[in-house]
């Protein structure tokens, strides 16, 4: 059975923010796509640091939690972590980061770089380019391309993506350090506006 997490769209999102009920903001994107662009406010916990800590986070978070990511993907997965971990109230920012921007909402922005999912698509694109060029003269060569056509099938098929998590593991895509000990520390302050930390901003 597929399981459909609740969703939240921008428009409400912003308006619960504007009116002061807000939600705890995890962004489950890599540290370099968080400084980046992200949302006043947010904290942000990577997917894998989110898998590897689930029952840890999950003490710190008792109220209403909205996940994001660049379109809803990543925080899917991040819902089904925190659900089994019996996180309730959980929502997903319906359509991430890229629908909360064409809504010319409230963003906070750094230095631009690359999304991961634009990451995957290079290093696919690149890898399948130069098997089927290099199989003119290694014939076995194209079974390298065939690969990479099916982990990208099973990708769409599980909403998972290997190659994503591989990529997220580099320092491009490290950013600031953003481990347990730091995110733990800015969940369990409730509101401090002025702070600026690695975990959670507010510019």
């Amino acid at each position: 059975m597929t399981h459909h997490p609740s969703t939240i769209d921008p428009a409400t999102l912003r308006a619960q923010l504007t009116e002061g009920r807000t939600p705890r903001l995890l962004d489950v994107r890599t540290p370099g796509e968080f400084a980046t662009a992200h949302i006043p406010g947010s904290y942000n916990v990577p997917l894998d640091l989110l898998r590897e800590h689930r029952d840890e986070l999950r003490r710190h978070l008792d109220e209403e939690v909205v996940l994001i990511c660049r379109s809803g993907a990543r925080a899917t997965q991040a819902e089904r972590s925190l659900a089994a971990a019996g996180l309730p109230n959980l929502r997903v920012l319906d359509g991430g980061m890229v629908a909360w921007q064409a809504a010319n909402a409230p963003t906070n922005r750094g230095r631009p770089r690359w999304d991961l999912e634009r990451q995957v698509r290079l290093v696919a694109g690149s890898i399948v380019l130069a098997s089927i060029l290099g199989s003119v003269f290694v014939p076995g060569l194209k079974w390298v391309a065939a690969a990479i056509g099916g982990g990208l099938t099973v990708a769409a098929l599980t909403n998972t993506c290997a190659m994503g998590m591989l990529l997220s593991k580099l320092p491009y895509n490290r950013g600031a350090s953003c481990d347990l000990d730091t995110v733990v520390c800015q969940l369990r302050q409730e509101s401090q506006p002025q702070q600026d930390s690695p975990a959670r901003n507010r510019r």
